[in-house]
């Protein structure tokens, strides 16, 4: 009985006898305050932004004017600008350019009231007259109140303890009374159990927002807006441009996958005809050379039974040489007696002689006549590859030591599927693209169509040829081949560097303020390369990121 009695005796203190509470550190932060005014002027030309902090009637003052392309976001470096007050036009302000777009704004406020400003500007845009409308001199900063939170001894904690307090005496007298047994132990007991119950559940859980553990539930993180903020110093420091979404006549494409292949004339081997040593070498790797160009020599080394039947042949071909020329030198002698006949094939017969003994002297003039010299020349106009021999290097016969590549002019190859062989019957433009920067383009011409399907995916290969390609495509690179087709349409398009991905969803960014920014998702449609048509998400006329895209994702995502 008395375990029982301390036990109810301290259970109405037991709901405020529990921790795991954060009370203090936990407390609200007051919301940052702003640190500068503005003030926007627009025109079809300019943006201008002024900012500035809180500004005292009759004293000097800075402030800072920004100044872009209204329609593209770009800041406006060459601009004069001419700054006085709308209600005293002879009240002047000094402009100081102090980097690209930013202008140093210095002058005096009479006293403290909203004033205008007339802005006179000239730059590669053009001359504008702008008006500043509501500087307001004279106000300062809102500052937000922190919410007061109630300490420890508060009226509500105070409050309880002094229940507490009276509960206690209760209790304390109600024991004194079971000592002196004027009361009963059992009704006694079922009256403290009531009395205690609801007083320690009512204070238990009179609680909320605390981590009682790693079973309690956490409160979910707020959803992050759409709009964000991004200064004007850090558009023009990441160079942030945009482009008026709008209406356009658009053609649509196919893409197909090609690969560059050498065009007729456009790639060469050149190959050792016979095994010897390279004597001289002409050419270096990545020199241009011209047909016919010599790129080294080969002397050519001959074993000891080919000599020895060069020199056989030699012999006999001098041999014969004598002979032939006894015997003509003896008709000439008789020419008025000799049969004309006889005289023309003694002559054929010499001059023959003499040609195969001059083949075989030049062949043994290297002086030990086991060897002759080769030449290997370039058969057309192009740029040296890459090569490894060296002076005095062996090489053997069909050995491949220079290969010389021309890519003025390359074929691409594409593999088109059957179903698509119509676009390419119907198509307006054909255009290759560099897969690793898309802004290299060159149009293609239809040179040959598929002969055969290939079996592994029934695809058919078609070759286009392409002129002044100026070496941006290199053989053996796969590219893009975009096939223009089908009738223009009026649409509303935006540049695809404009678009990007949030959470697996295609957006843009549209400008809605110099500062703020919202992302948009939209629904793409038809995609051709360099511009895409949007079905929903945004409206014609609306200002988009189209340069600078991936610094507004990384700023969004991190706000």
């Amino acid at each position: 009985m008395k375990k029982l009695l301390i036990i109810l005796l301290f259970l109405p203190f037991l709901g405020l006898a529990h921790g795991g509470e954060d009370h203090g550190g936990g407390a609200k932060s007051a919301p940052v305050a702003a640190s500068y005014f503005t003030s926007v002027a627009n025109s079809e030309q300019y943006e201008l932004l002024l900012k500035y902090e809180p500004i005292k009637g009759g004293k000097d003052v800075s402030m800072h004017l920004y100044v872009s392309d209204f329609k593209t976001n770009k800041a406006i470096d060459d601009a004069t600008i001419d700054i006085s007050m709308a209600e005293d036009a002879n009240q002047k302000f000094v402009i100081k350019h102090l980097e690209s777009g930013i202008y140093l704004v210095t002058g005096k406020f009479p006293a403290n009231k909203a004033y205008s400003l007339n802005i006179s500007i000239n730059s590669s845009n053009g001359p504008d007259l702008m008006v500043l409308e509501n500087v307001e001199v004279g106000k300062e900063f809102h500052v937000a109140e922190i919410p007061h939170e109630e300490g420890v001894f508060s009226r509500n904690n105070i409050l309880m303890v002094l229940v507490g307090m009276g509960i206690g005496a209760i209790i304390v007298l109600i024991v004194f009374g079971i000592r002196k047994r004027r009361i009963q132990p059992k009704y006694a007991a079922t009256f403290l159990l009531l009395l205690s119950l609801p007083l320690s559940t009512t204070t238990i859980s009179a609680h909320g927002g605390e981590d009682h553990g790693d079973g309690a539930k956490k409160p979910q993180a707020a959803s992050s807006s759409t709009t964000f903020t991004v200064p004007k110093e850090t558009q023009f420091l990441f160079n942030i441009l945009t482009v008026n979404a709008k209406k356009a006549d658009f053609l649509g494409s196919n893409e197909f996958l090609g690969t560059v292949i050498p065009s007729t004339g456009g790639m060469a081997v050149i190959q050792s005809p016979q095994t010897g040593k390279i004597v001289s070498l002409r050419t270096t790797v990545g020199q241009k050379v011209s047909k016919g160009q010599v790129l080294a020599i080969i002397e050519q080394s001959i074993d000891a039974g080919t000599q020895v039947g060069l020199l056989t042949q030699r012999n006999n071909a001098e041999a014969e040489y004598n002979a032939a020329k006894a015997q003509y030198d003896r008709l000439k002698t008789i020419s008025d007696i000799a049969a004309k006949k006889d005289v023309q094939e003694a002559e054929a017969r010499f001059r023959s002689a003499e040609s195969n003994r001059k083949l075989l002297r030049q062949l043994g003039s290297s002086g030990n006549g086991n060897s002759k010299l080769v030449s290997l020349t370039s058969p057309i106009n192009g740029v040296v590859g890459s090569f490894n021999f060296a002076i005095g290097a062996t090489v053997n016969a069909g050995e491949t030591l220079f290969s010389v590549t021309n890519l003025s002019k390359v074929f691409i190859e594409a593999q088109i599927y059957s179903k698509d062989v119509q676009v390419l019957k119907n198509a307006r433009e054909i255009l290759a693209i560099n897969s690793t920067d898309p802004s290299v383009k060159g149009k293609l011409k239809l040179i040959s169509t598929a002969q055969s399907v290939n079996d592994a995916n029934q695809t058919q290969k078609y070759i286009f040829e392409l002129t002044d390609a100026e070496g941006d495509f290199k053989i053996g690179q796969n590219i893009s081949v975009r096939v223009f087709s089908g009738q223009t349409s009026s649409q509303l398009v935006i540049p695809n560097s404009a678009i990007t991905e949030v959470n697996g969803k295609p957006a843009v960014f549209v400008k809605d303020t110099p500062e703020s920014y919202t992302i948009s998702y939209i629904q793409k449609g038809t995609d051709n390369g360099s511009f895409t048509t949007i079905l929903k998400g945004i409206k014609e006329g609306a200002q988009i990121v189209d340069a600078g895209t991936y610094q507004m994702k990384t700023m969004y995502l991190n706000q």
